[in-house]
Parts: structure tokens; C-alpha cells; sequence
């Protein structure tokens, strides 16, 4: 073709603000509320706090706030309304964890039908800002909360962090809190959000929370009596804190000629073989953990994972890599909006296949290091465990998870599930062997749950009990006279367990 135009001719430009289905899209990016409150703790550490605070706020036992209060330099009017402007976005300093000038609003919208945002500096009165998710989509409305309310929220937290100066962020209308709190309901969802957030922000914060000048505490308080139910300081966990290495010659530090940023260092670890340290079983499966460990200005902001570079394996479980990130990644790295993985350019891949130590070993030497320790460590064990089938699904990921650390699996086989499903009253369980399945009789469900909610992956210490009693009932293609005895054994006795269980469950309701 002959007419074409290297530059696209223009007549003008007109302004085109964005739709209100812009704060949809935005509060809905997906982000998990441990990376969530994440990101809110990234906003304060920027404003350099030395205290942060996650309140759970309850009413009896119903969960009604969360709130993040920090003692950072706070902000005044003008700065506020950047913060809270959708879409917009302020200069960061060169070793800011904030990036996109979009965290405090999608991480908060996400999981929250109100985020409000009280702020004060040592030479400004108290501000504060709120949004509602309805008012968002209208018009892009953000409210102006009452000053003597901003003062008094701030008042409320008055060395608690807040001194001088500091902002307080409120979610209202938190999704994923219980509906309704009877029951233990509240007490049992705070134990399992408050432990999970609580390893989540100790791994991926480590270094600051290593630091005697930073804190970050979480505390639960009921709002109508004062009674503070639980107060406690975040720990830190370090994914390469262990107490020995697993080998002598780790850790060393490696050199990925990296083109484009130049000489990128790599520090190469070997975990010690069947740690139970929390440091190493913090972060996902076996598979999850191995690998490359991403930090940025000191933010862990991926936490394992190859990256293109290989596929991970069992054998392979001890090795972890830590890469600081260079303030200039150019087009070889890029960060996740939320901050929760790299993504890596062939580049960085190709680099690790030359990359050396000082003493010439290179990267695919430190791998077969890692692989020779893991499998070492089972010789010296003197047992070797026979490959299972899997455990699927109805059986709790935490649990899959285990399981799959301490049995070698066969990969060709489909895994076990584990389902309810309506029996004649003399069985307690049923095998599917084409699924496969363990089928549980639902009749026996609510006693078996002692009156608590049933759910997909419920009753996890009887369903890992069945796993462990049945799989080899799965893996063997010709069940035995004893076999046969021992599952109407079984049957029997479970039966028996089940309706005892029922008479109790009977006696509790008169």
C-alpha cells in the first residue's frame, strides 16, 4: 500500500471521563483480604509509621468494622483528595512500596461497601473522606465526613498509635464478615482470618517487622463494652530464617547477566530437609514454595514459583532463591497490581542458564545441589513411602496440602473425593471406584458436625481419617477375602459410632 500514514492525523481533543462501571472493575480486581489489608499496611509504612494497627471492631457477636490506624505523617485536605480520588495518583518516593495509585480504593472496595479515610499532620486539623460503592458508580461522589467525627475518630485512637499525627482507613459493610455471629460463628471466623492475616503480613512485611522500630499489632475489641478480646504483635517470618543451612556451601550468591539491567544478583538457599519451621511451611504446597522469592524495596511481592524458568518437583523443595529487585526493571520484570507476583520476560530466564558465583558454579549446578540434599535426606531416613493416590475434592485444601508433602503420589491416577450423599442407614460410607469416591451418609452428617454448618470441605478429621483408612482400597484391583472382611469391619464399627453420636446429638436437643 502506498497511502499509508506513519502518524495518525488528529482535529482536536475532547475530555472523556471515565464511566461510573469504572469502580466496578476497579472493586473487583480480586484481591484476597490478607493481600488487601496488605496494601492498606503498604500505604503506611510510606507514610513512615512506626505502628500500625488492625482493629476488629464487634458489636457482641456481630463483626460491624475493620480499621487500619497508623501514626504515619498523616495528610491534610488537599493530599487526601488525591488519596481518594479514583484513579488518581501521587509521586512516590524512590523506595515507596506503593506503585499504581490504586491500592487504597480497589483494595477497599473490593471487600467493603464503605471505606472511609480520617487523616491528620501535626499541622492540620482532622480530615476525612468516605466512599460508598453506590455513590461511586453515581457520579463519582465522595462524601465529606464531619470534622468534630474526624477528630474524635482520630482522638479515639490517641496513642494507640496516633501521637501527633496519623490516618485512620474504616471498612463498613465488610462482605466475607459472618451475617449472622451466633453460635461461635464470629469467634471461629476471627480465629481463622486473624491466623491467616497474621502469617500473610509476617512474610511478606519480614524485614520492616525485623526492624526494633516497627510494629504492626491486631486486636479485637467489642465496641458497646470496651472488652478487648485479643491484642497482639505481628511476628515476623523470614522464608530463609532457617536454623542450619541444609547445606554447607548455601548460601551463595549468583550473577544473572541480565542485559538490559546488568549484572542481576541472585542469592541461591538450601532449606535443611523435613523442616516443620512455620518460616518454611508458610508459603503454600511443596510445590508453591520453591523458587524464586521477589522482593521490592524490601516488600516480599512473590513468595515462590519458577517463572517460566522450570517446573517445579518434590525434589526440588528446598530451594529458594531471594532476588531484590532493581528500582530500574525496565521491560524484564513486571509487578502485579496488587502486588502479589512478578511476571518475568524471557530475558531473566535465559540470563539464569549463565548465571555464576565468584567461584564459577553456575545456577543449574545450585539446583542439582538442592536436588542431591532433598534426596540424601530420604536415603538417611531409611524409609521410602509408597506412592498414593491423591486426595481430591470435599477434603480440605490444608489438608491435600499435607498429605501431598509427606506422600509420593501417582500422578496417572485421578485423585480420591470425598462426598455426602443418602445411604441406607447400615452404611456408613460407600466406595465409588470409577470416580473415585468415598461416599459419606449424609444421615449421620449433622452428627458428625456436632450441630455446626455442613460445607463443601467440612468434617476435615473424619474425611483425612477415611482418606487414610480407604485409599488403599483404590490402589489394589482385586479386593481380598481379608480386605472384604476388614471394610464390613469397619462399616460396623462406624455404624455404631454414628448412632451413638445421633443419641447424643437426641439427648443435647431435649
Amino acid at each position: 500500500m502506498t497511502d499509508w500514514q506513519f502518524t495518525v492525523p488528529i482535529t482536536g481533543s475532547k475530555r472523556l471521563p471515565p464511566d461510573a462501571r469504572y469502580v466496578e472493575a476497579l472493586s473487583s480486581q480480586g484481591y484476597g483480604f490478607e493481600t488487601a489489608v496488605a496494601d492498606l499496611v503498604d500505604n503506611s509504612i510510606d507514610a513512615g509509621a512506626k505502628d500500625v494497627v488492625i482493629h476488629f471492631l464487634r458489636d457482641g457477636e456481630q463483626l460491624v468494622s475493620l480499621l487500619v490506624v497508623d501514626d504515619g505523617r498523616g495528610m491534610d485536605e488537599e493530599t487526601l483528595d488525591v488519596a481518594m480520588t479514583v484513579g488518581g495518583r501521587r509521586d512516590y518516593a524512590p523506595g515507596a512500596l506503593g506503585m499504581f495509585g490504586t491500592g487504597l480504593k480497589s483494595a477497599s472496595l473490593s471487600h467493603a461497601d464503605a471505606v472511609t479515610v480520617v487523616s491528620t499532620t501535626k499541622r492540620t486539623r482532622s480530615v476525612g473522606r468516605r466512599w460508598l460503592t453506590e455513590h461511586a458508580k453515581d457520579g463519582f461522589q465522595c462524601d465529606i465526613v464531619d470534622d468534630d467525627y474526624a477528630q474524635a475518630l482520630i482522638d479515639r485512637y490517641a496513642h494507640r498509635p496516633i501521637v501527633w499525627q496519623g490516618t485512620v482507613v474504616r471498612w463498613d459493610g465488610v462482605r466475607n464478615f459472618p451475617k449472622h455471629g451466633g453460635g461461635g460463628q464470629t469467634d471461629r471466623y476471627l480465629h481463622r482470618t486473624i491466623n491467616k492475616l497474621g502469617l500473610h503480613l509476617g512474610l511478606h512485611l519480614h524485614r520492616f517487622l525485623a526492624r526494633p522500630d516497627f510494629n504492626i499489632t491486631i486486636a479485637v475489641e467489642d465496641v458497646r463494652t470496651g472488652t478487648v478480646y485479643l491484642d497482639f504483635g505481628v511476628e515476623p517470618l523470614d522464608p530463609f530464617g532457617y536454623p542450619v543451612t541444609g547445606s554447607a556451601d548455601y548460601p551463595r550468591r549468583f550473577t544473572a547477566p541480565v542485559e538490559s539491567l546488568g549484572g542481576l544478583p541472585l542469592e541461591a538457599h538450601i532449606w535443611p530437609a523435613k523442616s516443620n519451621a512455620d518460616e518454611y511451611r508458610a508459603v503454600g504446597s511443596v510445590t508453591d514454595r520453591q523458587g524464586f522469592y521477589f522482593y521490592r524495596n524490601d516488600r516480599l511481592v512473590q513468595a515462590g514459583g519458577w517463572n517460566n524458568f522450570r517446573q517445579p518437583e518434590q525434589h526440588l523443595s528446598l530451594a529458594r532463591i531471594a532476588v531484590d529487585l532493581p528500582a530500574v526493571t525496565g521491560d524484564v520484570f513486571r509487578l502485579t497490581v496488587k502486588k502479589s507476583g512478578v511476571e518475568a520476560s524471557p530475558e531473566f530466564t535465559t540470563a539464569l542458564e549463565r548465571a555464576t558465583d565468584t567461584e564459577g558454579r553456575t545456577f543449574p549446578d545450585y539446583l542439582t545441589d538442592a536436588d542431591t540434599v532433598y534426596r540424601t535426606a530420604r536415603k538417611r531416613s531409611g524409609t521410602t513411602r509408597k506412592p498414593v493416590i491423591g486426595p481430591g475434592r470435599g477434603i480440605a485444601p490444608e489438608v491435600r496440602q499435607t498429605i501431598e508433602e509427606e506422600l509420593p503420589l501417582l500422578s496417572h491416577e485421578d485423585p480420591i473425593t470425598v462426598r455426602w450423599e443418602k445411604l441406607d442407614n447400615d452404611l456408613f460410607f460407600d466406595l465409588d471406584r470409577e470416580d473415585p469416591a468415598i461416599i459419606l451418609n449424609q444421615h449421620y452428617r449433622a452428627a458428625v458436625l456436632g450441630g455446626r454448618r455442613g460445607g463443601f470441605n467440612d468434617a476435615p478429621v473424619l474425611k483425612s481419617l477415611m482418606y487414610l483408612l480407604l485409599h488403599k482400597v483404590f490402589e489394589s484391583e482385586y479386593t481380598g477375602p481379608r480386605e472384604k472382611d476388614n471394610l464390613q469391619l469397619w462399616q460396623s464399627i462406624l455404624v455404631s459410632a454414628a448412632r451413638s453420636e445421633l443419641d447424643r446429638v437426641g439427648d443435647d436437643d431435649s
